[in-house]
């Protein structure tokens, strides 16, 4: 029995010392191994045995991207206005020895590094700019955290400031402010529209006016070219009425029919005298239709002897 129970007491001392030495590092963590005290070596992501009662894991780190908040706290901005300003740190392990052994607490020390920087930028602007410049402020809060972490194997990613949160005061303020600009920028808009509306109004009636005036010459010119042509056609057709007639008294039997046209249109004309009214005077040789004639053969001649170009005829040279 005293046998057994060295044998299972030794069983379980074997089994506990595998137990403590035997580690298993989960992938994207790294483990500090420490020989009496010392630094030894890290171990990756795999199975791993270490020297029992000599080396012990002094730190495990994990190697992911790790997000940690940075509290509120309160900025006094340039124009001496107080805002709280918290945010969130984006931070990765790249070397666990100088994570374990450069600095006691890289998390709280990162985190106050960060409120005092953050505390500093904002302090050089004014209040308004700072809801416009968080871009400005992280990277600048990125910048400064990472040359100090580099010594401590811990690479800043990120920055980002989640929450700016002026006084009640100082907000009802800026939500006047806001309004009074809104209000500005309606009115503006409103008389900028009015004065485009005028000015496309005025523009519409001067294009108008000149299609109107041009409509109006087009017209006057159409008219006047009209009247043109309808007083070179008449005059046109009166001579060639004209020529025709000449002709036609040249020609043989030519002053019978110019006697007979005549009388004819004297005896008309002659019959509408009296209609015309009840008092008239007349030569003294109205009935004689034969001087009538002869007097309106002469006259026709005399016409048509200047429109051949030659001098004009008298009864005495006839």
């Amino acid at each position: 029995m005293g046998t057994l129970i060295g044998i299972g007491v030794l069983v379980a001392l074997v089994i506990v010392v595998i137990a403590k030495t035997a580690v298993v590092v989960p992938q994207q963590n790294a483990f500090v191994i420490e020989n009496l005290g010392k630094y030894s070596r890290t171990l990756d992501a795999g199975f791993h045995i270490l020297v029992p009662f000599i080396e012990r894991i002094a730190y495990k780190h994990s190697l992911k991207e790790v997000a940690s908040d940075i509290p509120e706290q309160v900025c006094i901005t340039r124009d001496n206005v107080q805002v709280h300003v918290d945010g969130v740190l984006y931070l990765q392990v790249l070397d666990p020895k100088r994570a374990s052994y450069g600095i006691g607490n890289f998390y709280y020390a990162i985190s106050q590094l960060a409120q005092t920087t953050l505390r500093s930028e904002v302090g050089k602007i004014d209040l308004d700019r700072t809801f416009e410049e968080r871009s400005t402020i992280n990277g600048y809060v990125v910048s400064e955290l990472d040359k100090a972490s580099e010594v401590w194997g811990v690479k800043v990613l990120r920055y980002e400031i989640k929450n700016i949160t002026p006084p009640k005061d100082v907000l009802q303020a800026m939500e006047k402010q806001m309004r009074a600009e809104r209000e500005k920028r309606a009115v503006v808009l409103e008389s900028e529209g009015q004065r485009d509306a005028a000015v496309n109004r005025a523009e519409g009636d001067k294009q108008k006016v000149i299609k109107e005036s041009e409509a109006t010459r087009q017209l006057q010119i159409n008219e006047a070219q009209g009247e043109a042509e309808a007083i070179l056609a008449v005059a046109t057709a009166t001579a060639e009425g004209l020529r025709q007639v000449a002709q036609a008294l040249q020609s043989p039997g030519g002053d019978s029919a110019m006697q007979l046209r005549i009388a004819e249109q004297y005896i008309t004309e002659f019959g509408k005298l009296a209609k015309e009214g009840n008092t008239f005077v007349v030569p003294s040789n109205l009935s004689d239709i034969a001087s009538i004639i002869a007097l309106a053969t002469g006259v026709v001649r005399d016409g048509s002897g200047r429109s051949l170009g030659g001098p004009p005829k008298t009864p005495i040279d006839r």
